[in-house]
């Protein structure tokens, strides 16, 4: 009778399709409920079986870290599982567990059909991304709170490199059994990369609580060293779903970089907090800056070393509040998709600068984020139209600062934009990975090659080697040369040499606030060479 009631009491937990009772010896000693709907076995087949035979193999870890973390009278899950024997068809359930004070070890099991899991394994980050969007929109309708932990697990890479290949790799897929079963419904955790995951679920427990269970359920011996910290922050906020998205891939980018800091762990839960929180603010300020143009352009010169170091153009640098650099706002502009907007207010005060001195050529620079949006290229077309005097005038130099996925689209906003008198420039050749890629497929009319080769190039040896056969490349194109960072008469002299057509840098002239149409030229007069000039360094986005 105490057996009975104990499973009735089981029952009773929950409103589910199927209850099995797991014995402590692993065996499933009691089926009841639609058994054959969700695994093609009567209720009658299950008993005397091992659990392990009617859980997807791919889902046995974490199923075993669900059961492992039990304690007398608390619920595990529910976690969507894959079953086995369903003769080829996939066939999944929520599944949780409950273990009955007094009853012998057994654990109760209760499973309600569900949808198959995306995955039976860890996400990347992009993937977690993907999960907490959907996860936003249930909490939305159901109230559900969530949370995301950060964990980072000090150690481990040292214990993978001392064990051998089998270890290792039962180690491993015994964390990611672990973490899933803390995640919600067992598909929302993430393998970042340097021994960093993150997951997200159920608010509730402390983050150092959750370390311990992880290190139980991992099991190593502490002499290995490998110890575990997980800080947690709570997914509610004011903020709307979107913004609150863009604010944990920020912060998941920030710890992926940085981690948790060790050295100060009683703070660690408020920091990772407060960052969101800051970033939530910065994304609010950054907004309304735009918005209320809130923000100063600077000017620097660009010399065409074929006419005597003539002032060609000025590139327009964005700055906010003080000199700083604005990588670090510019950055987050593109991270939070806020750079389209900033783009298009810079090209708005660029345009009237135009208008204002009709002396003026200016380069604006441009996201590759922004360059492919329709309503970029139709608002610019609109404000060329609306100020004909500032036609044939304007310049964008094109950023890598973030990659163009779609380059036949970009490229056909280029051309639309080239028909209009617009010079295309893209910034920073050579810097990144798709540089060649941009060159073959994009209209461009100019290439600024990188500060770095610039800073060798007088040395000799590769960089002047690269350089030479991309001017070389290039006037096969029918695509321009502009050197950046020319900082030194030595520097200048080295890309005349190299052919390249146009150069930039302190040697000319300092960021202003007023364009000048006459370069320092610190080669020509010593004393003209800007007092704060900054060595090695890249006055423009990053």
């Amino acid at each position: 009778m105490a057996v009975a009631s104990h499973r009735l009491l089981g029952f009773a937990f929950a409103n589910a399709d199927l209850l099995l009772e797991i014995a402590a010896d692993g065996q499933i000693a009691f089926a009841i409920g639609a058994s054959e709907a969700l695994s093609g076995s009567r209720e009658t087949a299950l008993v005397g079986r091992g659990w392990r035979d009617f859980i997807d193999t791919r889902d046995c870890a974490m199923v075993q870290a669900l059961i492992d973390g039990l304690t007398d009278g608390k619920r595990g899950g529910p976690l969507v599982v894959s079953l086995a024997g369903t003769g080829g068809v996939e066939r999944a359930a929520a599944m949780s567990v409950f273990r009955l004070p007094g009853n012998d070890g057994a654990i109760s099991c209760t499973f309600s059909r569900a949808a198959p899991g995306a995955s039976h394994g860890l996400h990347d980050k992009a993937g977690l991304e993907a999960v907490t969007a959907a996860l936003f929109e249930t909490s939305k309708a159901t109230g559900l709170e969530l949370e995301m932990a950060f964990i980072e697990m000090g150690g481990l890479t040292s214990l993978r490199k001392v064990l051998g290949p089998e270890a290792a790799k039962d180690i491993e897929l015994r964390l990611a059994g672990a973490l899933r079963a803390q995640s919600h419904g067992g598909g929302a955790a993430a393998d970042l990369g340097g021994d960093r995951y993150a997951l997200v679920r159920h608010q509730g427990e402390s983050g150092e609580a959750l370390a311990q269970r992880l290190l139980h359920l991992l099991a190593i011996d502490p002499a290995h060293g490998v110890d575990a910290m997980a800080k947690t922050l709570s997914l509610k906020g004011d903020a709307s779903p979107a913004q609150l998205l863009r604010a944990i891939r920020y912060s998941l980018d920030n710890f992926i970089k940085d981690g948790l800091d060790a050295a100060a762990p009683a703070s660690l839960n408020e920091a990772v907090s407060r960052s969101v929180r800051r970033t939530l603010v910065e994304v609010g300020a950054l907004g309304q800056a735009v918005a209320d143009r809130a923000f100063r352009l600077v000017y620097q010169p660009v010399v065409d070393l074929k006419k005597s170091c003539a002032v060609h153009h000025h590139e327009v640098l964005v700055r906010f509040g003080d000199n700083a650099s604005p990588f670090p706002m510019i950055r987050m502009a593109e991270e939070l998709d806020l750079i389209e907007p900033l783009d298009l207010a810079v090209v708005e005060r660029t345009i009237a600068k135009l208008v204002e001195d009709p002396a003026l050529k200016l380069a604006a620079n441009i996201s590759g984020r922004t360059i492919t949006s329709p309503a970029f290229v139709e608002a610019v077309l609109t404000l060329l139209a609306a100020n004909p005097k500032a036609n044939g005038r304007l310049l964008f130099e094109l950023t890598e600062s973030a990659a163009i996925e779609d380059l036949a689209l970009a490229d056909r906003h280029l051309q639309a934009l080239r028909a209009q008198g617009i010079l295309i420039c893209l910034d920073d050749f050579g810097a990144g990975a798709a540089s060649l890629a941009y060159l073959q497929q994009l209209s461009l009319d100019i290439v600024k090659i990188d500060g770095r080769y610039i800073r060798e190039l007088q040395h000799g040896g590769r960089e002047s080697t690269f350089i030479r056969h991309l001017v070389t490349m290039c006037g096969e194109l029918g695509v321009r040369t502009l050197a950046e960072m020319v900082e030194t008469p030595q520097a200048e002299e080295a890309v005349r040499r190299a052919g390249v057509d146009y150069a930039q840098g302190w040697l000319y002239g300092a960021p202003m606030d007023t364009p000048s149409m006459t370069a320092s030229l610190a080669n020509a007069n010593p004393n003209a060479r800007p007092a704060a000039r900054r060595v090695g360094s890249v006055d423009s986005w990053g």
